[in-house]
């Protein structure tokens, strides 16, 4: 199991994630249209080009599931419960087609949960950058973790 148990999850802990993914055309348009996202300004070639940005925006969707996805095989695959939330989700810079995003992830808080004894509540920040290393996105997110003695119960 690559993910981390709730007692890894030391508020100060930093991982720079290993996985990097360069967005595509495709990826942009397929998220646009499965979640019936018609915004002109990332399907529209021709009308982005009279936008501020001169061309089609990656989905800032796409982008949060992105960051998400690119953190999980080093924090959670195996030792999540659950996402409790997500919070404080900005978008800081734009994307484009041909952008690469890498991710770090820090633990910013964790506590025991209140109503389950197999698990805690974490509370991560991501953040992805491009390959120029501006902030593309910043999200907080809280995750129900669980821990090695509820791991282990759960396999008896």
């Amino acid at each position: 199991m690559a993910g981390m148990y709730y007692e890894d999850l030391e508020p100060g802990v930093v991982v720079e994630h290993a996985i990097r993914r360069t967005v595509t055309e495709t990826d942009n348009i397929l998220f646009s249209a499965m979640t019936y996202n018609c915004a002109p300004l990332h399907i529209d070639a021709e009308y982005s080009k009279g936008s501020i940005y001169g061309q089609r925006l990656v989905n800032s969707m796409f982008l949060l599931a992105l960051v998400a996805g690119i953190t999980v095989y080093e924090t959670t695959l195996g030792t999540t419960l659950g996402n409790l939330g997500f919070q404080e989700i900005k978008f800081p810079k734009p994307v484009f087609h041909g952008d690469t995003i890498r991710v770090r992830t820090e633990i910013l808080d964790r506590r025991l949960s209140k109503k389950r004894n197999d698990s805690g509540i974490v509370t991560f920040k991501h953040v992805a950058l491009n390959q120029r290393d501006e902030v593309v996105v910043e999200c907080t997110r809280v995750g129900l973790m669980l821990t090695r003695e509820g791991a282990k119960a759960q396999q008896a």
